[in-house]
């Protein structure tokens, strides 16, 4: 349910809008109606590149403590705003020395593991050699193509040979040319002790770093949140002050927001008490009104999946509600098995008194999603990859499974019941924004097409009714189809109506097929996902046939962990994607969902 806004105009003398802002944050109830873009105001996206600092690095360091048990957080400090931004550029300092000090590390691996194919030696020997007129040079050449020549020839000596490459020096009087079809090694600047000592040393100073980075972890996480809300806080009053208009003047300051229905009589009465100028102003076509919903505790749980298309706009009903149902029961139809609907739930349930508070809502819908997955699969017959029909225990009650016949029609008897929904809410939400006369096409096209499925599709289902109830339904549907051809635009002549209504006819035609025929995949992915299970079944007793009892039982496991977790994984995937393709594509396409709204923010204190 979308919630009512009110829509109110404050006008204040401007010494006194500071303390008119300070008391209109301390309400939390207005929702600051912007005028101004804030991405052409250089103050703000100011403030926005300071603010994604701080969350940047309140996101490190919470990392951080979670990655440690039982860290202590020290209370926040009272910095000014200053000192603590000196505090965020301090620990940053700390986190840029730490990734300079892992290149360098990263680098001298590289070196360390180049050094070990030649061996630990000292460069002052190469130097004592070159004293003495002998020069030390490093080759590497493929091992097919070195030859024995070499020793004699340039007293070469082969130090290693390595996945097909031979890793050889000479040792050769200074003035001597070397002429061999080898390449000359690039080779660090010191050896493989000093190396190695280099590597100890960074090892070190990065332990160093993490240390004083778990230290402000611990001791200035809390200050720098209490900074992260200052900052927001400053932004949004600056926001405000930027979307005031200013008249007679500069003298009055006038700003526009809105506020829920229920805190309206509060808000005007406070501002009252102080004196301030607030009127309620009409809503007029083309306000930007804010949307705040409000359901119960089950629809509750799906408005994510609302917001994660798009909000519904003011004007339109909320979707949430509406498609809940239908989702929870995509989602078993595309696990379609029982066990891992039991797996689902379980695992849910057991992290419930585990996870923060915020994450305990998605925990509660896939706890709904399992719950479902748990009966679908069941009727379905299908738990854990085991046909339940093939198990004696059940055979009393096998007829009551579905098979796959059964299915494939479900999926599309359910496909054609979401489409009619659909249509039956868009036509509902004609009604209400454009007034009755309007919604009578779109209401008379439900009547088509829901008695047409009656009268034609239950007879296709074995579903036999009496031959005056098909009469009645096909003359229900025709006088619905006149209705929607001849009268689809009130106010206008009637061949308009009688060419509009054709090419209604024509786009409903074509569109009922195709989006019917999307809910098959839910027959489709269901019966995969069983199928594949069965499969792994099927393997871990076939490929460990004539296995001793005790390989047996432990290869059988492997199997059958990895195969299910697999397909598990794979379940998931698509029992999430398609459900959702259902919703966004096909129910919101019927439904005539336009999205687009704006949440309700009220301006108020972080």
């Amino acid at each position: 349910m979308i919630i009512k806004m009110r829509k109110f105009a404050f006008m204040v003398y401007h010494r006194e809008y500071d303390e008119f802002l300070h008391t209109l944050r301390d309400l939390g109830v207005v929702h600051i109606k912007e005028t101004k873009s804030i991405t052409d105001n250089a103050e703000l996206q100011e403030m926005i590149s300071e603010r994604k600092r701080v969350t940047t690095l309140l996101r490190f360091l919470k990392k951080l403590n979670e990655e440690k048990e039982n860290v202590t957080l020290s209370p926040a400090n009272d910095l000014n705003k200053e000192e603590a931004m000196k505090l965020v550029e301090q620990i940053e300092d700390l986190q840029e020395k730490k990734v300079q000090l892992k290149a360098v590390k990263q680098s001298l691996s590289k070196d360390i593991d180049y050094m070990e194919l030649w061996g630990d030696f000292n460069y002052a020997d190469l130097n004592h050699l070159k004293e003495a007129g002998y020069v030390v040079n490093f080759f590497t050449c493929p091992t097919s193509r070195f030859e024995p020549k070499w020793v004699d020839e340039y007293n070469a000596i082969l130090i290693n040979n390595f996945q097909s490459v031979t890793y050889f020096i000479t040792v050769t009087p200074e003035d001597t040319v070397i002429e061999i079809d080898a390449e000359r090694a690039k080779m660090p600047d010191r050896g493989l002790s000093k190396l190695h000592a280099r590597n100890k040393k960074l090892m070190e100073d990065i332990a160093e770093l993490d240390e004083q980075l778990a230290r402000h972890a611990a001791t200035d996480y809390n200050t720098i949140d209490e900074l992260d809300k200052h900052l927001v806080n400053e932004f949004n009053l600056a926001n405000v002050i930027i979307q005031t208009d200013k008249q007679a003047g500069d003298k009055l300051m006038f700003l526009e927001g809105w506020t829920t229905d229920d805190n309206s009589a509060t808000l005007v009465n406070e501002l009252d008490k102080k004196g301030y100028f607030v009127q309620e102003l009409e809503i007029e076509d083309g306000d930007k009104i804010p949307v705040k919903l409000k359901n119960n505790s089950f629809a509750k749980l799906f408005e994510p999946i609302t917001k994660l298309y798009s909000m519904p706009n003011y004007m339109e009903l909320d979707p949430t509600p509406l498609f809940a149902p239908f989702f929870m029961l995509f989602f078993g139809l595309c696990f379609g098995d029982g066990g891992y609907g039991l797996i689902i739930l379980l695992v849910c349930t057991l992290l419930k008194s585990k996870v923060k508070p915020d994450f305990k809502p998605f925990l509660t819908l896939f706890q709904w999603l399992g719950a479902m997955t748990i009966v679908v699969g069941t009727l379905t017959g299908s738990f854990f990859g085991v046909s339940l029909i093939e198990v004696p225990a059940f055979q009393s009650v096998k007829d009551y499974f579905l098979n796959s016949d059964n299915l494939m029609t479900l999926s599309i008897v359910i496909g054609i019941i979401h489409v009619i929904f659909g249509k039956t809410v868009a036509a509902y939400k004609t009604k209400i924004q454009r007034g009755i006369k309007h919604s009578i096409a779109p209401f008379a096209w439900v009547f088509v097409i829901a008695f047409s499925a009656i009268a034609i599709g239950l007879p296709v289902l074995n579903v036999h009714l009496p031959q005056t109830v098909i009469y009645i339904c096909l003359g229900i549907a025709g006088l619905g189809f006149i209705v929607a051809l001849l009268y689809n635009t009130p106010g206008k002549n009637i061949f308009l109506n009688f060419g509009t209504g054709l090419w209604n006819t024509y786009n409903m035609a074509s569109g009922l097929l195709g989006d019917t025929l999307s809910y098959i995949r839910l027959f489709a992915i269901g019966l995969t996902g069983s199928i594949l299970g069965g499969v792994f079944n099927s393997l871990a007793i076939t490929m460990t046939d004539g296995l001793p009892i005790v390989a047996k039982v432990i290869c059988m496991f492997l199997i059958l962990i990895i195969g299910h977790s697999l397909n598990f994984a794979l379940c998931m995937i698509s029992s999430l994607v398609h459900p959702l393709r259902l919703v966004f594509v096909e129910y919101f396409k019927n439904s005539e969902y336009e999205g687009g709204g704006k949440e309700y923010l009220p301006f108020k204190k972080a």
